[in-house]
């Protein structure tokens, strides 16, 4: 996501490199390429003209920073700029006392707001609270049914210890349109359950449109008036650019929503939405939808994203993925067995599997800096995990704990049993027993020693057992001069 964005700012960026200020005609000409860039990626054009007018007179005269080049001190200006832009987000969830706490969700049709609804009861059932879905789309044919099997879907699979309830009525969708209020009598139903079941909070999901008329908005405001929710929530899609935004406008102006939730945030590649939500109707956006599966919601935060259009990557998100997604107890397991150089094949299935619930490879090394855009051609088959797993599930149980049982015959009977080849299969386990030699060497250490290998990696010597790896270093050699020298051999080679 946000690739097209990303390139056209370090593209611009890069045309200030090697300059020692940063003068008014360097920056009116690296903004003419960021106006271009932003309304490219369908970014509203009040927002696009505040902010290029914003970010030039913050950089116009500044003295560059002793220690950053001009490239370096406009990065940082547009990125203050850009976190302003979106935010200051407060994305958490106001939860009242005594509950239900009571969430009207809203939005046009096909804008995913279902599915969201689940989400969200997937976000509160993982922190422990009891969540009633409350089915009051009667227009759209089947979304009473769609509602009931996502809530079915999140009660059964969805993370956390709390519970997902579902209160529908389908008979009513045969008095839409004839029945004053069949929706707000839905709703008020749900919540008369919600708060006689002791349920912490109640999500509405309301019905849509496919544009947005006077039926629509008097029917939800007719459930705001009567019901009055905690908090309203609008579901946009994301990869509508403008039209999100302006049908994010009219919702607030008449329903004065507190949040906006953007769905398929990781299939936009231009995040035109996301940079003027927030400026143009002055709602802020709370979450946004990247996947399809029921965790796959995650708070806004307009500094990760800044970095991730500026090309610095985002590590506290994938920081916090991994923490989701390890397990205390298996790694404080794991951790013994590398202490003690015990490491064997059951474990990397176990680090592998953690490694696939995070997500799609090029998602998870697009959040570190610069990784990003050297990625984005760049074809990453997660099928590769399939692979893998199918070759130590082909193993029995000894030789995955030892793989010194391994030889020709094995590896062969391995292969078919995966459907890969012999060099595949001995590939995977030489560069496993290279990872348990190095455990082992490290663990047969005593403290100095451990010490000694921690400098001796800081200084780019590589890790103890690996000296003599390609472009790993050499004795007697950092790293760097190891990758020189390959390059000149390369280059040497090139020539003949």
């Amino acid at each position: 996501m946000l690739d097209a964005l990303s390139d056209r700012f370090n593209a611009a960026f890069r045309g200030l490199s090697g300059r020692g200020r940063i003068s008014e005609s360097n920056v009116r000409d690296a903004m003419k390429e960021v106006r271009t860039a932003l309304l490219e990626a369908d970014v509203h054009l009040d927002v696009v003209k505040k902010f290029c007018a914003d970010v030039i007179e913050d950089a116009i005269g500044q003295e560059v920073i002793e220690s950053l080049k001009p490239g370096q001190q406009m990065i940082e200006i547009v990125n203050r700029r850009l976190i302003d832009l979106m935010g200051p987000v407060d994305s958490h969830l106001m939860m009242v006392d005594p509950g239900p706490t009571i969430f009207m969700m809203c939005g046009l049709q096909g804008s995913g707001k279902t599915t969201t609804c689940g989400k969200l009861a997937a976000l509160l059932k993982k922190r422990g609270k009891r969540v009633l879905v409350v089915a009051a789309d009667l227009q759209r044919p089947a979304a009473v049914e769609q509602l009931r099997i996502t809530a079915e879907g999140v009660q059964t699979d969805g993370p956390g210890s709390g519970e997902v309830g579902f209160h529908g009525e389908p008979e009513k969708c045969a008095e839409y349109g004839k029945a004053v209020g069949a929706a707000v009598g839905v709703c008020r139903r749900g919540i008369e359950r919600g708060r006689a079941e002791k349920f912490d909070a109640v999500i509405l999901d309301t019905a849509g449109r496919l544009h947005i008329n006077d039926e629509l908005m008097k029917e939800l405001e007719s459930i705001n008036r009567m019901l009055t929710p905690h908090q309203i929530l609008l579901v946009v899609d994301a990869m509508t650019g403008q039209d999100a935004v302006n049908s994010a406008k009219a919702f607030h102006e008449r329903l004065a929503i507190d949040g906006v939730i953007l769905t398929k945030f990781d299939s936009d590649t231009r995040g035109g939405a996301a940079l003027s939500v927030k400026h143009v109707t002055g709602a802020p956006i709370k979450f946004i939808g990247i996947g399809e599966k029921f965790d796959a919601l995650e708070e806004f935060h307009p500094e990760r994203i800044a970095g991730r259009i500026l090309g610095m990557g985002d590590v506290v998100s994938l920081v916090e993925k991994a923490r989701d997604e390890v397990d205390e107890a298996e790694a404080e397991e794991m951790a013994e067995k590398l202490a003690k150089g015990k490491l064997d094949m059951n474990d990397f299935l176990k680090q592998m599997k953690t490694l696939r619930r995070m997500g799609p490879m090029k998602q998870l090394l697009g959040m570190l800096p610069g990784v990003g855009s050297a990625l984005k051609n760049v074809d990453i088959d997660d099928a590769q995990f399939n692979r893998l797993e199918g070759m130590v599930h082909s193993m029995t149980p000894g030789e995955r704990e030892d793989v010194k049982l391994l030889g020709k015959n094995r590896n062969r009977r391995i292969a078919r049993g995966s459907g890969t080849q012999p060099n595949e299969v001995n590939r995977l386990v030489k560069q496993f027993e290279m990872v348990q030699k190095m455990t082992q060497q490290v663990s047969g250490m005593g403290m100095k020693g451990k010490i000694g290998a921690a400098r001796e990696m800081a200084r780019g010597g590589g890790l103890p057992g690996m000296g003599g790896m390609p472009g790993l270093g050499t004795k007697g050699t950092t790293k760097t001069q190891s990758l020189k020298t390959g390059y000149k051999q390369r280059k040497k080679g090139k020539r003949r």
